[in-house]
């Protein structure tokens, strides 16, 4: 009686730390392979539920030298396989996770990063595994999908917001029309950075720092402009107004002159594309009017670049004593 408890326990310690062994040379070994990649990330994800796949093997050995009954063994079996079935679900979809948000860091995935793309991939892997386990616990897969759709088919009725939300959530990522980052503007009027495209809304960050959050619905039917879509150079306009008395020549080169001085101080402002000045077709009641022309990094440098050009040129203008146009009437009074 006294070897029937000592002999399974000294094989499950055995065959444990075989185990343990087993799995130290492996992530040694993962670890070497892996270490110059951006994938250093699973052996922290795999570190924890290996442990526990390492106690499968020691407890599976030490059921078949306790000698139980053929009925205990079965369940016992069945639960180790649930066991190690689960913890492998889980821990591929942190590792899908995790690998859709670096992918996404190095603008390597094919769509946006985003809440709902995340969500959707570990979902995907979860009702995969919980297939595979309900298939190996004995139980019949197609009468339980047919349930599930009739059952689905009445929530999808009671639904019909959420899931048309969904669904556009969906669309947008294959479609790509925006992505998590992108400067859009929306056609009932929304403006902003956005944040992330979830399974029911789309936020976007305004520059005021306020978030508008959007239905995922009325984001698929909008009309929607993306000034970071194409990542090219943005290219924007400077006016400048003189008196009819000044050089277009000479306001032509200073205003390219200050533009390209600017390059590297001012954030944003490009040097290539090259500026360009051109006077502006037609001749004003004011003066000469110029439309400078240069390029900025994204949409929202814009705004600085056009303050700063406009303080050097004011600048520029008065040294050169170049005057600026202003608009005058002359009044003639008749007597009665």
């Amino acid at each position: 009686m006294y070897w029937s408890f000592v002999w399974p326990g000294v094989t499950f310690v055995a065959v444990t730390l075989l185990a343990l062994l087993v799995r130290e040379i492996a992530l040694r070994a993962l670890s070497r392979w892996l270490s110059h990649t951006d994938a250093a990330f699973v052996l922290e994800i795999l570190r924890v539920p290996s442990l526990v796949w390492c106690l499968v093997p020691g407890i599976a050995a030490s059921i078949e030298v306790a000698h139980l009954s053929t009925r205990t063994v079965h369940a016992l079996d069945l639960t180790f396989v649930a066991v190690i079935i689960f913890s492998v679900t889980l821990t591929a979809a942190n590792v899908v996770g995790v690998l859709i948000v670096r992918l996404g860091e190095r603008r390597s995935l094919a769509v946006a990063v985003t809440g709902l793309a995340q969500t959707s991939a570990r979902a995907v892997v979860l009702v995969v595994g919980s297939l595979i386990l309900l298939g190996a616990l004995g139980v019949q897969i197609t009468p339980l999908l047919t349930a599930l759709g009739v059952g689905g088919l009445a929530v999808a009725l009671a639904l019909q917001d959420t899931l048309s939300n969904l669904f556009a959530g969906l669309h947008l990522l294959a479609d790509r029309p925006i992505g998590v980052g992108d400067y859009v503007k929306l056609a009932d009027g929304v403006e902003g950075f956005v944040v992330d495209v979830g399974w029911r809304s789309t936020r976007v960050r305004h520059q005021q720092n306020s978030i508008a959050i959007v239905p995922n619905a009325l984001v698929a039917k909008s009309t929607i402009v993306n000034y970071d879509l194409l990542r090219a150079p943005l290219g924007i306009s400077v006016r400048v107004s003189v008196d009819y008395a000044s050089d277009p020549d000479r306001v032509e080169a200073l205003l390219i002159e200050e533009t390209q001085r600017a390059v590297g101080e001012v954030p944003g402002l490009l040097g290539e594309p090259a500026p360009s000045a051109r006077l502006i077709p037609g001749f004003s009641e004011s003066g000469l009017e110029f439309s400078l022309v240069c390029h900025v990094a994204k949409y929202v440098d814009q705004y600085l670049v056009q303050h700063e050009l406009r303080k050097r040129i004011l600048r520029r203008l008065r040294a050169e004593q170049i005057a600026i146009s202003l608009t005058s009437r002359v009044v003639h009074l008749r007597p009665d």
